[in-house]
């Protein structure tokens, strides 16, 4: 099978540059604070690339694409030109030092991500950067291209959604739980005043206040949490349930009406709606309209907690609608 490029340039159009620009602010946050604490979240060269089946790809791809670039490799064991291309990848991988992850999924035993990715021959490579995926090439490629590809693949993650990689400790135990950050803090004084501007109806003293916090610790959960939730109660405050209702019942292809009645879907309590509702809208949306519902839907996950057992059903429903 010869290579076969195929075109990157519908990447710029992933993402709003509002977005864009915030995600990369917290992306260099986030490695400062970890410079500060001695490169904490460091991983292992090892840990650079994975096996991923159907089971860890929402996890050990869609989850870490939005922290790092994810190149995905679909082979297999009969292949012969993806026993020519997978070690290249891999030696690349570890050669660039955490600028991407390094997904090989064996095309046989994960015939339904094979689908998802409408793949008609191996091997293929793909990438994931902040949930969206990007067709690279197809076929055994010559390695100049494969670094060039590469090189433009990290360079628009990089200034569009912020992914500047991950730490890589060479003395790091591979597979093995970086530490958490210590808190900053204390923070008790910020976050008592958030939740008695909660309290007393003042959304936003209870949105900056958290802010306040997650500027000095972006990964701080309380301030996380309690700033998703805020700001959700901020978003509907003021809103007409039954007009919003209505215009988005009316309207199913206005992608503002259906995230404000999603919205308020989560705020009464019923949230496998508001999720679903979000779900559907992506299906039926594309480019910034699209990754405006997939990140108002991040959001809302938020605030449900990644714990929760629906937020773990809506993100497969996510993957799948997103592929």
């Amino acid at each position: 099978m010869q290579p076969r490029n195929m075109s990157m340039s519908g990447v710029v159009d992933l993402a709003a540059v509002k977005a864009a620009q915030e995600a990369k602010a917290k992306a260099e946050q986030a490695r400062a604070e970890a410079a500060r604490h001695g490169g904490v979240g460091a991983v292992s060269p090892a840990d650079l690339v994975l096996d991923v089946d159907e089971a860890g790809f929402e996890r050990d791809v869609l989850q870490r694409s939005a922290e790092v670039p994810v190149v995905i490799d679909f082979w297999a064991e009969w292949c012969q030109p993806c026993k020519q291309l997978s070690p290249v990848l891999e030696r690349l991988a570890v050669e660039y030092n955490g600028r991407f992850l390094l997904a090989k999924i064996d095309a046989d035993a994960n015939q339904m991500l094979m689908q998802q990715f409408g793949i008609q021959g191996i091997p293929a490579v793909f990438a994931v950067v902040a949930g969206q995926a990007l067709p690279l090439f197809q076929g055994a490629a010559p390695e100049a291209q494969i670094r060039q590809t590469l090189d433009q693949l990290i360079q628009v993650a990089e200034q569009r959604f912020g992914l500047t990689g991950l730490t890589v400790d060479p003395e790091a135990e591979p597979g093995g739980a970086a530490a958490p950050a210590a808190p900053v803090g204390p923070y008790e004084d910020l976050l008592n005043a958030a939740a008695q501007a909660l309290d007393a109806g003042d959304l936003g003293g209870a949105v900056q206040a958290y802010k306040n916090v997650l500027a000095d610790d972006p990964a701080h959960p309380e301030a996380k949490l309690g700033l998703a939730q805020a700001e959700l109660l901020q978003r509907v405050q003021g809103l007409d349930p039954q007009r919003v209702r209505k215009e988005a019942a009316e309207q199913p292809a206005d992608v503002r009406a259906q995230i404000a009645a999603a919205d308020l879907d989560l705020v009464g309590g019923h949230v496998e709606d508001a999720f679903g509702r979000l779900i559907d809208t992506v299906q039926r949306t594309a480019g910034d309209d699209r990754d405006a519902v997939r990140l108002r839907l991040l959001e809302l996950f938020e605030v449900v907690g990644a714990d929760d057992p629906r937020v773990t059903a809506a993100r497969r429903a996510l993957a799948r609608a997103l592929f």
